[in-house]
């Protein structure tokens, strides 16, 4: 066997890259020679955790064929999602927690998806199932990818294990969960800097929702209008992808990281759908949606059950 590239899905987040550096060592340190490696752009929350825990982030990639013949998965595994060239190489491992989609395999693997609310959270059991001792940076880096997809358990995907598993890795990391993840949340939810481009492709995910092509971008803000004061800008360049991609329908979501609530803009021909799965009106092309701070399990199972009622 050759090295092992492990990976988790484009247009990186926290838990994709701290998750894909985390299970690299756990492999390394059980005799299988493993990169991680991103598919994308490290975002500023992401980089706020490499910087306090001295890691460095994963080599950028294009594709992976060229330099593996067997890859892992981590926190996606939606083949649209992944590498572009996923389908030359062989995929061993899958450790993930979010829906199944678009994906099968030419022989078999280890699958291990868990519905809790990090990725992080599975891996910590693998390193308690192989004996391996967390260091302390890495504990450090799956403590943020937990804080982070839970927005400091605070989303609704958030479960017992993860809090616990979270408090865990604090103690071993050193800081004290609360604080460092109120800071590293509000590293990530600075957008003034940010261009329009950033902005649609920081955590941006396409869905196949019964015969539609969707696409829903997701930010983080202190002040949703640091976002929406840019509506006309970001509108243009949404409707640029739209016709790019083919897309029905584009979702981005604005989410107030203080209140848990979140604005949507939508466009495209199936619009509409967003004001139906959450009884709204667009206007403006715009809604607020209340309590909705979870991609993964308000909005893409929301959405993909009102697309089949079309």
């Amino acid at each position: 066997m050759g090295k092992v590239l492990v990976f988790g899905h484009k247009n990186p987040d926290t838990d994709t890259i701290c998750s894909a550096i985390a299970y690299a060592y756990l492999k390394n340190q059980i005799g299988v020679e493993a990169e991680a490696v991103r598919l994308g752009t490290v975002n500023g929350e992401t980089q706020f955790a490499l910087d306090r825990f001295q890691a460095e982030a994963p080599r950028l990639v294009e594709a992976v064929a060229e330099e593996a013949k067997e890859v892992i998965l981590v926190d996606h595994n939606e083949r649209q999602q992944s590498a572009s060239d996923i389908d030359k190489v062989r995929v061993i491992e899958v450790i993930d927690h979010h829906r199944i989609a678009n994906f099968e395999t030419s022989g078999p693997l280890y699958y291990r998806a868990e519905p809790v609310g990090c990725t992080a959270t599975i891996l910590k059991k693998l390193y308690k199932e192989n004996g391996v001792e967390i260091p302390a940076n890495i504990a450090g880096l799956m403590l943020s990818a937990i804080i982070s997809d839970s927005l400091l358990f605070k989303s609704p995907t958030c479960t017992e294990e993860d809090v616990a598993a979270a408090r865990e890795l604090a103690e071993i990391a050193g800081v004290n969960a609360d604080e460092y993840g109120l800071d590293m949340l509000k590293a990530g939810a600075d957008l003034s800097q940010k261009t329009i481009a950033e902005l649609v492709s920081l955590d941006a995910k396409e869905f196949q929702m019964g015969s539609s092509k969707v696409e829903i971008a997701q930010v983080n803000a202190v002040d949703v209008n640091d976002v929406l004061s840019r509506q006309a800008e970001l509108e243009s360049a949404l409707n640029g992808i739209i016709d790019e991609k083919g897309l029905d329908l584009f979702l981005f979501v604005v989410t107030d990281i203080l209140n848990n609530d979140s604005v949507g803009i939508a466009l495209g021909s199936k619009a509409a759908a967003v004001e139906k799965a959450y009884n709204v009106s667009l206007q403006g092309n715009k809604a607020v949606l209340k309590g909705v701070v979870s991609r993964k399990s308000q909005i893409v199972p929301v959405l993909t059950e009102t697309f089949g009622t079309l």
